[in-house]
This record gives C-alpha cells, structure tokens and sequence, in this order.
C-alpha cells in the first residue's frame, strides 16, 4: 500500500504556536491548486503500490473551495482510498460545504478544537470558538461523518488541570471516534515563544503537564478508547491509517510546498515557499531536498517512530538488551513482550525521547 499528503497551506492568521509552513496569501489560492495539480499529476507515478489512505492538510484545507477539493482527489485518484481525511477548522464548518466534500470522496475529518475554552482558545490565536467547536463536530454528524477525529491541547499557558479535565469531557460527551492530543511546544521563533520569553505567559510546570498527560491516557482508556501512539487515541477500528502509515514506514508522496515525501530509502522535502513553490512546477523545476537514507538510518527511524505507537519494535542484536534495555525495564520504563518487542509503559513515554536515543546505532 501507499499514502499520499497534499499540503495546503492557506490561512486567514496563524496560531501563536504553529511552526508549520503557512502562508495568508489566500489571493493565490488558484494558482496554487493549478501548480499542485501539476505536481500531483507527475509525481503518483513515483508509487508503485496503490494509494490507500489520502491526507489534506495543512494550513487550513477547510479555506479550499469544495470545487478544488474534488480536483484534487480527482488527480490523485480514489478508486483504492480507504481512508480520506481532510483536516478542517471549526470555524469553517456549515452544513453544505460538509455535504460537499463528502461527496467529493472525503470520508474521515479532522477538527482542530484545541480546547473547549474560550480564553484559551484567544490565548493561543485560534479564530474559532467553543461554540462553533461543539457545533462543527455536530455538524459534522449530521452531514453523515462517522470517522470524526479533533485535536486536543494541554498544557496551555494558565490552563488547570479542571479545565483540562472538563475539555475531556466534552471530547467523549459529543462522540467521535478518534482524539490526538498534544502538549503546547513552544517552537523557536513562534509568537508564542515570544511571549513566554518575555514574561508575559504563565508557563504550565513540567510536572502538572504529566499529569495531564497520565490523566488523559487513563480516562480515555475508561471510555473504551486504545492508546495506539503516544498522542493519539481511538476508538477500536477507528486509529488513522494514514498517520500508522508514517509509522510503520510505508512509502508515501507529499505534494505542495513544504510537503515531505517518503520513498525507502530516499526522504525527499519540497520547497517551503509560496509563490518559489508555483514557479517552480510551472517552469518544470522544483526545487526538492532529499537525503538517502542508510541501513543505520532507517533502523533508527523504526526505533523513533516504533516505541512512540503500542506496538513497540525489534531491537538489533548490536543494541546492549542486558545493560541499556535492562536497566530501562528494571527501572519499568520498557517491558519486553514474548516476541521479543519492546514497547514504552506509561512512566517511560514521560522520557521517551532519552530512551530512544539510547537505543539507536
């Protein structure tokens, strides 16, 4: 199988801690389509295997016309697509855009709540409301969704653990199926940063973070979700293909610009700029990174990426298992499973990012 990502990067303002490339030029929205096209056109002949998952991302996908959604999937090509997913802002969603781009062959969304507050969701720079969050999900049902998944945040400057708690609540209470939740990252270079550098946000502490954390995991593990990476939960049947799909290492094509793509053992990038990104397709000459990717690299990927999801992974012979395993499952940061896997346990994916390097060649 294989997956491909479409970035579209448009936005009317960006959130105060988003480090992902965007851009308000919504003027050149066409223009982009037609380079994306383009690309998308050339470029799905790289995969061999049939495209089964699909991802619009972004950005903001939900600032796209119905129309361009179409062509988009249109290009790509749906006929095998299990799973089509398309993120979207609350504050976009209206009845009939949402029948239109289900009729366009989008079968799985993707919310970006954030939080159920409103002054957090100011606090932070989203343009949406609690309100229009609630009812963009319900919406949402209505139009005939039922692979509904929304974006959960904690650890939001001033946010409590009550706060946090009732955000879960609503989550479960309105019925989707599947939740991603992360921790605020305070990127470099985000306004957001800017603030907390300055004094001007009162930073949640290292400790009440975790316990958010632990907290999340164990109430939604009630609620019969399954804990299958480290920030995602889902109902049973519900966890992303797509996403599992950069996981497992399956290969995959980005389109747009900054979109990565992932043909083993090549992991290529496209340019993170607007109107180089248009040039660029027009006049057959996009400017793409890559790196090839060695024995060494790749087994490290499957490390990162293998003990951030349920599963776990298979460690090589050349890694220490008595001393550094050891001491890691004495410690009970690990469990080693009879297959020999090794999966996190709970207190270790509060240090994930240690024990991953550790275990690397």
């Amino acid at each position: 199988m294989a997956g491909f990502y479409v970035h579209l990067p448009f936005c009317t303002k960006r959130c105060l801690y988003c480090d992902f490339f965007s851009t308000t030029l919504l003027p050149r929205r066409a223009a982009y389509v037609d380079a994306l096209l383009q690309e998308i056109a050339e470029r799905k002949k790289e995969l061999k295997d049939p495209i089964k998952t699909i991802y619009l991302g972004g950005g903001t996908p939900s600032l796209m016309d119905s129309i361009d959604i179409f062509r988009i999937l249109r290009t790509i090509g749906t006929d095998d697509a299990e799973e089509i997913t398309m993120e979207m802002n609350p504050g976009d969603a209206n009845p009939r855009y949402l029948q239109e781009i289900r009729q366009c062959g989008v079968n799985r969304l993707s919310i970006g709540i954030q939080s159920f507050r409103d002054d957090l969701l100011q606090l932070i720079g989203r343009r949406h409301n609690a309100m229009q969050a609630i009812d963009a999900v319900h919406m949402a049902q209505e139009a005939g969704f039922d692979n509904i998944s929304i974006d959960l945040m904690y650890a939001l400057p001033s946010q409590r653990m009550a706060t946090w708690k009732a955000d879960i609540e609503m989550a479960l209470h309105l019925g989707v199926q599947h939740i991603s939740s992360y921790g605020l990252m305070y990127e470099e270079g985000t306004a957001l940063t800017k603030k907390k550098e300055q004094g001007e946000l009162e930073v949640v502490d290292e400790e009440t973070e975790n316990k958010m954390y632990d907290y999340l995991c164990k109430r939604l593990k009630q609620a019969g979700f399954v804990h299958y990476e480290v920030s995602n939960f889902a109902l049973p049947g519900f966890e992303s293909k797509h996403n599992s799909s950069y996981w497992d290492g399956t290969p995959y094509i980005g389109a747009g610009a900054g979109a990565h793509s992932y043909l083993p053992p090549v992991r290529s990038w496209n340019i993170n700029d607007l109107k180089a990104y248009i040039k660029g397709v027009q006049r057959g000459n996009l400017k793409r990174g890559q790196e090839v990717l060695t024995e060494n690299d790749q087994y490290n990927e499957q490390v990162m990426l293998g003990l951030r999801t349920a599963k776990g992974c298979m460690l090589s012979p050349s890694v220490d298992r008595r001393l550094t395993v050891g001491n890691y499952i004495q410690s009970g940061l690990l469990r080693e499973e009879e297959d020999g896997r090794i999966v996190a346990t709970q207190k270790g994916l509060h240090v994930l990012n240690r024990i991953i390097e550790d275990l690397m060649i």
